[in-house]
């Protein structure tokens, strides 16, 4: 299976028309409303052509449940990309009952430091037993605030939970400065990062955190193929811990095979053997995200250096554009207190831009 770091066009003519062919093929596969959805963060271009391939051939087998050998090559398929052993991968929507877990370890409970706005799931979660979410203003950047961050670590702390892009602002922390911060709080307490949306960073393999897992840190890193790969209507994801909190999690429940979907796993495994299409999608993204930013540029609109497929700007009247986008059948990010005054838009199909950028101008 081809690793990320391995994929390589050699000529840019060749993937430009990849990207072209890939946005033909999404153009073609939209609705027939009018209506466009870039409020949730899809990816508008679709998983690879071999998901399709992959469910169709599952779909005899649909009386059965996924078993241990299914589930253990998904989880040796995920540990060859991630140059991990299969015993640091759980399979599974980790986060929630990572958060139950973790207030679950310690009577009285504890708490969970995390950026805000941001996404909640694991502290939601966690808020069930006992877990209290201790949030953390963005920087004036609107990035991970990493010196706050660490001072609100103390000894009822369970977990930092980070996200790298951060949602909804899609920013990144600066490869240093992060690393750094990662090494000093993992000392104190579980680092948790969410890397959702870091398949759309060029810079994937020197920003994942995935290097300090296998340096036998005190990290998990959470991904989803909801996103870059396309399975958002098939959600699946995993973690990537070190081996004994692996286990622990695994002797949980997290990651049993019977209740892992079929036609999930059936999808992950063709699409994470397909990281060509994943270069594609983020090319795509890029482009079409850069336009998007230009624009802003040229109205002389703030908005956050996004590396993810989304915009995150401050217009002058953000009540007015949300109804502009209303009307036009375009739905767009809820506001994200206290950046009410701030607009999340999911970067789409040149298409779709096309119509984001009229409203805009």
């Amino acid at each position: 299976m081809p690793s990320r770091a391995g994929i390589t066009l050699s000529r840019r003519d060749g993937l430009l028309a990849g990207i072209a062919v890939l946005a033909s093929s999404a153009a073609n596969a939209g609705t027939t409303t009018g209506k466009i959805r870039l409020s949730l963060n899809e990816n508008s271009f679709g998983p690879s052509p071999r998901v399709r391939h992959a469910i169709e051939a599952e779909l005899a087998h649909l009386n059965r449940y996924v078993n241990e050998d299914e589930a253990n090559a998904l989880a040796t398929q995920i540990a060859a990309l991630e140059r991990v052993a299969p015993a640091q991968v759980v399979i599974g929507d980790v986060l929630g009952p990572l958060g139950v877990h973790l207030g679950l370890g310690r009577s009285g409970g504890g708490n969970v430091v995390y950026s805000t706005p941001g996404y909640t799931e694991l502290t939601d979660a966690g808020a069930a037993v006992g877990v209290v979410g201790r949030g953390i203003a963005l920087n004036a950047a609107l990035e991970n605030d990493l010196p706050a961050l660490a001072g609100a670590i103390d000894a009822q702390t369970l977990a930092v939970s980070l996200v790298n892009p951060h949602n909804p602002s899609g920013t990144v922390n600066a490869v240093d400065a992060f690393d750094a911060f990662i090494r000093t709080a993992s000392s104190r307490a579980l680092v948790i990062v969410d890397e959702a949306y870091l398949e759309y960073d060029d810079a994937f393999e020197r920003r994942t955190a995935v290097r300090l897992v296998r340096e036998g840190l005190n990290v998990l890193v959470f991904r989803t193929l909801a996103k870059a790969y396309g399975l958002a209507g098939l959600p699946i994801g995993y973690a990537i811990a070190p081996a004994p909190l692996a286990a622990e999690l695994r002797a949980a429940g997290i990651s049993s095979p019977h209740t892992l979907d079929r036609l999930a796993v059936a999808a992950a495994r063709a699409a994470l053997g397909d990281q060509g299409h994943v270069q594609l999608v983020r090319q795509a993204i890029a482009v079409q995200r850069g336009r998007i930013h230009r624009t802003l540029d040229r109205l002389g609109w703030r908005h956050s250096d996004s590396q993810a497929d989304f915009v995150f700007f401050a217009p002058p009247d953000p009540d007015r554009l949300r109804q502009r986008f209303a009307a036009a059948g375009i739905a767009i990010g809820r506001p994200f207190p206290p950046l009410d005054r701030w607009v999340r838009i999911t970067v789409g199909t040149p298409r779709e831009t096309d119509r984001v950028l009229a409203i805009l101008a």
